[in-house]
């Protein structure tokens, strides 16, 4: 039987700390799957379609890693129809923990499923989209914290955006 684990997140857009957690998740899972999700607290720059197709850009044609959509039901009941009974979660600061903590216990209490923490690499510790969107929104540079199918895109999106103006 395969372990099936599910990372869960916006992913607007996907950074390379993403993309750190989701190869490093691959070494104690045999399946991924990256559920790009809705959030109704926040209003995300790129569509959800947009999200999952810079995720699968950045993440390759990996054969383990299998990318959704997660919308308008709760993350357990996702995992149910997945196989999953392990969820993935980055874990940048301490003020993430208790936050996390909460959704961690409120899914064990839902179903039998597990939540595994994980905290960034050491240089992809300060990286987060929402940052990385208002740097990219002020012109700074970004190609390095993004790959380079994401970076092009959200330079499109912003220049976009501005002409809508």
């Amino acid at each position: 039987m395969s372990k099936v684990a599910i990372y869960a997140g916006t992913f607007d857009p996907i950074t390379r700390g993403h993309q750190d957690l989701i190869a490093r998740s691959l070494t104690f899972c045999d399946r991924l799957v990256v559920a790009v999700a809705a959030n109704s607290a926040k209003t995300p720059l790129f569509s959800s379609d947009e999200r999952m197709a810079l995720v699968r850009a950045a993440v390759g044609d990996d054969p383990r890693v299998d990318v959704r959509k997660l919308e308008g039901q709760l993350l357990v009941d996702f995992a149910r129809e997945v196989g999953a009974r392990l969820l993935i979660r980055g874990l940048r600061a301490v003020s993430d923990f208790e936050y996390e903590f909460q959704m961690a216990l409120m899914n064990r209490h839902l179903a039998p499923i597990e939540t595994v923490f994980m905290v960034p690499s050491l240089d992809t510790t300060y990286i987060s989209s929402s940052i990385v969107r208002e740097v990219a929104r002020y012109g700074g540079e970004v190609d390095d914290l993004l790959h380079p199918a994401v970076a092009a895109a959200l330079k499109a999106k912003i220049a976009e955006r501005r002409a809508e103006r």
